[in-house]
């Protein structure tokens, strides 16, 4: 059934979300898409490095593999020896915090924003994400806003997650649904 309300976009609000100063954010495009974006291999100390200069914090042995985009270090917090694979994307509007041994595979997504359906003018909708210790997201998955995967939970590939993935849970398909337990021996 359709209503006769529509969206009008020119009402958008964009809530409590705040991006950082305009010359930080412009520093830190052109950083990210020579040291990060690209597909050169870069020297994983100068990557550490550079995030750590827009406010990341970053535990030691972090992996971070070429093609990354990070939308904003400042809101970023990764753990001990972390990998992060080629084309993840962390599109943190709000903070992400990703904890130590946690993998991110490749084209993996993890988003802390969207807009509310229900609202004439979309608003945004903003909410942290929480990757426990030794968590794993699969290539191609998707974490949406406000999500908190426990320690040693499994994403698998292609699965869209949202709310709390428990601890040494498998979980798969759109919605993600728990399948079954992940045994470390």
């Amino acid at each position: 059934m359709s209503s006769n309300t529509k969206v009008d976009l020119s009402t958008y609000q964009k809530g409590a979300y705040d991006p950082g100063p305009l010359i930080k954010r412009m520093l830190w495009y052109f950083v990210s898409l020579i040291w990060f974006e690209s597909a050169i291999p870069w020297p994983q100390g100068l990557k550490r490095l550079l995030l750590g200069a827009f406010g990341a914090r970053l535990g030691e042995g972090v992996v971070l593999k070429p093609s990354l985009k990070i939308k904003f270090p400042w809101k970023l917090s990764i753990g001990d020896h972390c990998w992060i694979g080629e084309e993840v994307w962390i599109d943190n509007l709000a903070e992400v915090k990703i904890g130590d041994h946690a993998c991110l595979s490749q084209g993996a997504c993890v988003m802390t924003g969207n807009h509310d359906r229900t609202s004439v003018s979309f608003d945004l909708r903003i909410g942290s994400v929480e990757i426990g210790d030794g968590a794993w997201l699969g290539a191609k998955s998707l974490l949406a806003p406000q999500t908190r995967m426990e320690t040693n939970a499994v994403l698998q590939c292609g699965a869209v997650a949202n709310g709390v993935l428990e601890a040494d849970g498998i979980y798969a398909g759109n919605p993600a649904q728990r399948i079954g337990t992940r045994v470390i021996s």
